[in-house]
C-alpha cells in the first residue's frame, strides 16, 4: 500500500510524534509520503521554531519539493504561503477561505502523488482539522484516516473553528484512529469505525541495557533525583504540584529537563536550591538523564487536554526499568496502573516519592523493562492496518 501523510508535525524535527513514528514503521514494507505542514503567511515573517525557518528557507532558495529519506520513505515542503484566516470570527466565512488554503495544498500534494507514482494511496490526517479538511475531496485518496492522538481543543487557537470542524472532519473520514480509550469514546459520537491503536515507543533508543555515564549536569546532585522529562508548560503541568513537592522534600533533588512557560520562568521554583532547570536537550540525548535519575515524575494538571491523552514518556521512562510517580488520568489509570505510583493529591503525590524510592529494587526493574518492549511500533502499526484492512473491506 501507498501512504500519504498529514501532520502538525514535521518529520525532520528532534523529537518524534505519533504520525512521524508511523510513517517510519511503515516505511519499512510500504511506500510512505510524508507531508510536513505548510507555512502560512504569518508564520513566513515571524516564527523563531529553527525547523520551521529551515522550511522558510527552501521556499526562499525555491529548492521544496519531495526529497528522499529512505528508499521507501519520501518527505514533502511545500512552496506555497497558505493565508493566516483564523482571526475571521465566523466559522462559515472561515471555512470559505480555509477551502482556497486547502486547494493550494492539494495541488502540491496531487504533484508529489504523481512524481511518486502513487496510483492509489491512504491518506492519514494527524489532526492536521484546518490545511487538510477538504484533502479528502480534493485527492481522493482510497481511504481517509484521521489520527487523534491529542486534545488540541483545549487550546484557543484550535477552540475557535475546530469545535465544529473536528466532529464533521471525523464524520467524513472512513475511519478514526486514535492512541487513547478515551478519545475512542469521543470519536465514536461521530463515527461508528473508531478504533484504538495505543502509542509506541523508539525502544532502541531506551534500551535498558545501554551503558550512560553520568551527565555533567547531574554529577554534583545529591541522591535521590527526581526527574522530568518534557515541555515546562502551566496548561499540561500542575506548577503547583512541583513546588509543594519540592518544599516537602528538600533533600531530593528536582531535575526538570525542558523549554519552560512564562509561568515556569516566573516561578518561586527558581529560587530552590534543590531544583535545577536543564533547558531543553534533544531527545537523542535524553536516554543518559533519565537513566541516572532515581524517580520519574509526570505531575500533569487534570483538565480537558490532559485527562485522556497518552504520555509517551511514560513509556520511556519505564523502558529505562525506571520507578514513576504520575497524577491519576484516564489513560495512566487505564494503561500504566500496574506499573506506575498514581496520586490525586499533592500529599499522595509526595508519599508516592517516598515509596517509588524506598521500592525500587532490581526484580520490579525487570518487570517494568518487559511491560515497556510490549510498546512497539511495529505493534501499533499491525493494529492500524487491521483495522485499515477491515474498513475497506466494508466500502
Amino acid at each position: 500500500m501507498n501512504f500519504v501523510f498529514v501532520s502538525l508535525q514535521r518529520i525532520n524535527t528532534d523529537r518524534e510524534s505519533t504520525s512521524t513514528s508511523l510513517a517510519k514503521e511503515l516505511s519499512k514494507n510500504h511506500k510512505v509520503l510524508y507531508v510536513n505542514p505548510p507555512i502560512d503567511r504569518k508564520t513566513y515573517y515571524k516564527t523563531n521554531d529553527k525547523f520551521i525557518n529551515e522550511h522558510i528557507a527552501l521556499i526562499k532558495n525555491k529548492k521544496t519539493g519531495v526529497i528522499k529519506s529512505t528508499a521507501n520513505l519520501s518527505i514533502l515542503n511545500t512552496t506555497s504561503l497558505l493565508e493566516s484566516i483564523n482571526w475571521i470570527p465566523s466559522t462559515k466565512v472561515f471555512s470559505i477561505f480555509n477551502y482556497f488554503n486547502n486547494k493550494k495544498f492539494a495541488r502540491e500534494i496531487q504533484q508529489a502523488i504523481i512524481d511518486l507514482n502513487f496510483d492509489s494511496f491512504i491518506l492519514i490526517n494527524d489532526k492536521d482539522i484546518f490545511r487538510s479538511f477538504y484533502l479528502k475531496e480534493l485527492l481522493k485518496p482510497e481511504l481517509s484516516v484521521y489520527l487523534d492522538r491529542d486534545y488540541t481543543l483545549g487550546v484557543d487557537y484550535w477552540k475557535k473553528h475546530g469545535t465544529k470542524l473536528e466532529p464533521l472532519l471525523m464524520k467524513k473520514s472512513d475511519l478514526v484512529v486514535c492512541n487513547s480509550h478515551g478519545f475512542v469514546s469521543n470519536a465514536l459520537k461521530h463515527n461508528k469505525n473508531s478504533f484504538y491503536i495505543g502509542n509506541g515507543v523508539d525502544l532502541e533508543l531506551f534500551e535498558h541495557s545501554t551503558k550512560h555515564d553520568v551527565p555533567n549536569e547531574l554529577k554534583s546532585l545529591k541522591k535521590p533525583i527526581i526527574g522530568y522529562v518534557g515541555a515546562l508548560g502551566s496548561l499540561r503541568l500542575d506548577l503547583n504540584l512541583i513546588i509543594h513537592a519540592a518544599r516537602a522534600r528538600p533533600s531530593y533533588a528536582f531535575v526538570l529537563v525542558g523549554d519552560e512557560d512564562d509561568s515556569f520562568k516566573k516561578s518561586s521554583l527558581h529560587a530552590m536550591g534543590n531544583v535545577h532547570f536543564l533547558g531543553k536537550i534533544h531527545k537523542q540525548d535524553i536516554p543518559p538523564y533519565i537513566k541516572h535519575f532515581d524517580v520519574c515524575i509526570n505531575p500533569q494538571i487534570v483538565n480537558e487536554i490532559t485527562i485522556s491523552n497518552f504520555p509517551l514518556k511514560i513509556i520511556e521512562y519505564l523502558a529505562l526499568g525506571k520507578p514513576v510517580v504520575a497524577v491519576s488520568t484516564n489513560t495512566m489509570l487505564e494503561v500504566f496502573s500496574g506499573h506506575a505510583y498514581l496520586s490525586t493529591t499533592a500529599e499522595e503525590f509526595i508519599n508516592a516519592l517516598d515509596n517509588a524510592i524506598s521500592e525500587d529494587h532490581p526484580a520490579v526493574q525487570k518487570e517494568r523493562i518487559l511491560f515497556a518492549k510490549s510498546f512497539r511500533w511495529s505493534k501499533v502499526v499491525e493494529i492500524l492496518l487491521g483495522h485499515i484492512k477491515s474498513v475497506k473491506g466494508q466500502i
